[in-house]
């Protein structure tokens, strides 16, 4: 796909909208219908789009397997922080409740936090599937195993 035109150009013409457009959904989820978990998958499709069109090898230079492993970690590591900053307060674990003066404010804070954990997460969950289901058969033919 990598030489069709048409493709290439529709792939970066529909980059930057469909990242937009999950930023849209990631912190629009606390108001409306979405959050981390979608907001992950819709851009997580914009870079496998962009693998798709442009090769794998593009693609795992536009997210290094370190910016990878990097998203997964920090979006755990936020999700997590706020449970714990929750319990520090003198709350429980992830009682948004106490991370501000007034309750609405901090569940709000918390709210936000812990979906763009999500967010993260799930953009560098998806992103690794594809990679190691989408590099499998190349590995597997260049080792001498393919048939």
């Amino acid at each position: 796909m990598d030489n069709n035109p048409i493709l290439r150009v529709a792939a970066k013409i529909l980059f930057a909208p469909i990242i937009v457009f999950g930023l849209y959904v990631q912190f629009h989820g606390d108001y409306g219908p979405g959050g981390g978990f979608q907001a992950g998958v819709i851009i997580a499709a914009a870079f496998i789009l962009h693998a798709l069109i442009f090769g794998l090898e593009a693609g795992r230079r536009l997210v290094p397997a370190w910016a990878n492993v990097a998203m997964l970690a920090l979006g755990v590591i936020i999700y997590g922080g706020v449970g714990v900053a929750g319990m520090a307060l003198d709350g429980l674990f992830l009682d948004y409740n106490v991370l501000a003066d007034d309750p609405s404010t901090g569940q709000h804070i918390g709210i936000i936090l812990v979906e763009f954990g999500v967010g993260l997460t799930v953009t560098g969950v998806m992103l690794a599937l594809f990679h190691a289901f989408a590099g499998f058969s190349e590995s597997r033919f260049d080792a001498g195993g393919g048939e």
